[in-house]
């Protein structure tokens, strides 16, 4: 069977604008202003991270930097693990994590109580003595994105699949996104100076193919498709790993919480967020913008009303 990539590859392309002097004039006196329609509403997309299936193979690394041309990052090796990519950048939208909890590496062991339980169970019931957590991190697509709300110029936006996207040619490298995101996704590019992070794979869900990453995933730890339907997989898949001994499994990001919203990229975790080098209470820092505009509006007044004071007391 076909696939979908080579059913695309065999569609007509679309015709070439008028090209001239003249049709060249008119576009650039009548484009500014037209408006495209927008596009309709599509049910919202996103990722599950399963990180019990991962084995830290870095086929989503490769793949995500193939399909969207970004640059290589050297092959030196970070000092952890088999990283050598560190962390999310603007040349790394994906980045496997390697956690290692083995007695006298740095983690403390299991104990027999079975807080910190391995996910391999052996025979006799017992926990093994250690274990190699693996996440490939990305962007988490808030629902309620803070990057989005810093943003002075629009270029972040959400698309119709309700994933968080920069339009690199509106940004303006300010980083203000930089310093909202809680999660430490967002960079700026050495390059163009523009910030870039995941778009999960914008171009292929319009043309509806699977993003690069979950399609190069070969455990199916990156599972795409409606959030709703992922969000019910995920709690059977935690309601399973309890009954196989793994009582640590749960969601992080599936739900909203008091201080931040829902994520569409979200994950089943065995071990803290702090583990795997995520905030253990993400915080919205806009719910605190309502108490600093009236602080600056009162500590405003309040500065008037004393130079008042003093140029009556002065008479002048």
């Amino acid at each position: 069977m076909a696939s979908r990539e080579r059913e695309l590859s065999g569609f007509p392309q679309p015709a070439d604008p008028p090209r001239g002097r003249l049709s060249a004039l008119v576009r650039r006196l009548i484009g500014p202003f037209r408006r495209g329609a927008p596009p309709q509403p599509r049910p919202a997309t996103g990722f599950y991270t399963d990180t019990t299936l991962c084995i830290g193979c870095k086929a989503c690394e490769v793949a995500c930097k193939q399909w969207n041309q970004l640059p290589a990052d050297g092959f030196h090796w970070s000092g952890n693990s088999y990283d050598n990519t560190a962390e999310l950048s603007a040349t790394s939208w994906r980045h496997v994590k390697f956690i290692e909890q083995f007695p006298g590496a740095g983690a403390p062991a299991p104990s027999p109580s079975g807080q910190r339980l391995s996910l391999e169970v052996l025979p006799n019931n017992e926990p093994a003595q250690g274990r190699w957590l693996m996440m490939s991190d990305v962007c988490k697509h808030c629902v309620t994105a803070p990057c989005q709300q810093a943003c002075p110029t629009g270029a972040l936006v959400h698309n119709e699949f309700e994933n968080v996207y920069i339009q690199p040619d509106v940004c303006n490298g300010c980083a203000y996104c930089i310093a909202a995101c809680p999660f430490g996704v967002i960079t700026r590019s050495s390059l163009d100076g523009h910030a870039h992070k995941c778009t999960l794979c914008f171009d292929r869900q319009r043309d509806g193919l699977v993003p690069a990453c979950a399609k190069a995933c070969p455990t199916q730890s990156i599972q795409f498709g409606p959030i709703d339907e992922l969000r019910e997989k995920a709690r059977k898949r935690v309601e399973e790993l309890h009954r196989r001994g793994v009582p640590t499994a749960h969601l992080y990001g599936d739900a909203p919480t008091d201080s931040y919203s829902g994520l569409n990229s979200f994950y089943l975790l065995v071990d803290h967020p702090s583990v795997y080098g995520l905030p253990e209470k993400p915080f919205n820092p806009w719910l605190h913008m309502k108490g600093d505009y009236v602080r600056a509006v009162v500590s405003g007044l309040a500065a008037i009303a004393v130079l008042l004071t003093l140029f009556f007391l002065l008479g002048f």
